[in-house]
């Protein structure tokens, strides 16, 4: 079987050596395991476990971990895993050194996981928000290159330290904002450049309130649907209008609340939350540009969609319209009860005609492997962090506008009033 399993692996004679990867956090994005069993959502095998599994196939990816709070989960995952992936994809390998062990359970095992890592290597951080500012500088401080789902940390003081550390120790780390390999939103992202100054911008995306059983122990508590979803458009906008010259200068934001609480949430937890920036260009305070982001995690649960995405761009010179939720592509199952719109352009489930895994070209996919690729860039020596930041990939140092944006809208709800952003010397504040 293992032979099977690597047959159509292709591995360049003078490729770097390939990563050792840690992956923090074991719940849903990680292998799909939520409440004892597969998640309800799209993600029923999950992203990041099966990504760097077949990466290790294709030769990319070395020695595995996870790391979780409660290793009592581990055996459970562990079959959820042979009998969801491996049997599903001729045999893949899902082997993975687990921490804490099997009949323990310590939220600091994250400390043993990574002490047992050696510079160069790196790790994945998949956990609530709040926890990832330390899990990342504990890293960094090793040496090891991190990538952090979004958001990247909640304020822009942890923002800032970490974008310290990391250019102290040189190492790579980067914020899974997976939209930006989104082929429309990648194109978008392109034609935008030449539709002249920016002007508006306008975005939705949701999740059905089912995934708030998912989220139900941190939603509310360790944070809130702005940093949850916002942060996917909030982060496309910036990398489009960034290129123009943009930046924002103030931020605004409302909450609706109803729902949420009513499902048995944290009381402090709101449905839907818009934010709205203002933005200026630089070098002519003349030119001004409005955005309002808008996400929800209280959507009807039979929409047929998992998530409801997309936005309108307005230029001075063109505009731009997106709808990622429906993309051509409906399936009616009797089972199932209604019509259906599934995006295998994220993550594509279905095996290649050998038997393999067959999502490569899925972005969901695509965002790891751009990580792995820079992590072994700049082990080898061929590439520095700059470098990375550079070719306008989503890097720590090129997303401090979203986590700016995302603290100043969740401040503006707290203290309601108006929350000003302020860049001096390449240094960011709120005001």
């Amino acid at each position: 079987m293992a032979a099977e399993a690597i047959k159509s692996a292709i591995v360049p004679a003078n490729s770097p050596a390939p990563l050792n990867v840690l992956m923090v956090g074991t719940g849903e994005y990680t292998t799909g395991f939520v409440g004892g069993g597969a998640s309800g959502s799209d993600k029923k095998v999950g992203v990041v476990g099966l990504t760097l599994f077949d990466l290790r196939r294709r030769g990319k990816v070395a020695k595995l971990g996870m790391v979780g709070v409660n290793g009592t989960k581990f055996p459970a995952i562990r079959q959820h895993l042979e009998t969801n992936i491996s049997k599903v994809y001729n045999g893949l390998d899902c082997s993975f050194d687990s921490y804490p062990a099997n009949d323990v359970k310590d939220p600091d095992a994250y400390k043993t996981a990574i002490d047992a890592l050696k510079p160069g290597d790196a790790i994945t951080i998949f956990t609530p928000d709040t926890t990832h500012y330390p899990i990342a500088l504990y890293a960094i401080e090793r040496g090891i290159h991190v990538l952090i789902t979004k958001p990247a940390v909640k304020t822009l003081e942890h923002h800032q330290a970490l974008m310290e550390a990391a250019k102290k120790h040189n190492v790579y780390v980067y914020i899974e904002h997976h939209k930006r390999f989104d082929p429309a939103y990648s194109d978008a992202r392109y034609k935008a450049q030449k539709l002249g100054d920016f002007n508006y911008f306008y975005s939705y995306m949701s999740q059905p309130k089912s995934q708030l059983e998912t989220f139900k122990a941190w939603a509310g508590v360790d944070s809130d649907i702005s940093y949850y979803l916002n942060s996917h458009h909030v982060d496309i906008c910036d990398s489009m209008v960034s290129q123009l010259g943009f930046v924002p200068v103030k931020v605004s934001a409302s909450a609706a609340k109803g729902i949420a609480t009513s499902l048995g949430c944290n009381e402090a937890t709101e449905d839907t939350i818009t934010v709205m920036v203002t933005w200026q260009k630089r070098g002519d305070p003349s030119k001004v540009a409005t955005g309002v982001y808008t996400a929800s995690w209280t959507a009807p649960q039979n929409a047929g969609v998992h998530s409801n995405q997309y936005f309108h761009y307005m230029a001075s010179r063109g505009e731009i319209r997106i709808n990622q939720a429906k993309r051509g592509y409906d399936v009616a199952d009797d089972a199932v009860g209604q019509l259906v719109w599934y995006n295998p352009f994220y993550m594509k489930y279905a095996p290649d005609e050998e038997g393999n895994f067959g999502g490569q070209t899925g972005y969901g996919y695509i965002s790891f492997e751009k990580f792995v690729d820079g992590c072994r860039a700049v082990n080898s020596g061929a590439l520095k962090p700059a470098d990375l930041d550079a070719r306008g990939l989503p890097t720590l140092n090129n997303t401090i506008a979203t986590t700016a944006i995302l603290e100043a809208g969740r401040r503006s709800i707290d203290e309601a009033r108006e929350i000003k952003i302020e860049i001096t010397d390449g240094s960011w504040r709120l005001v």
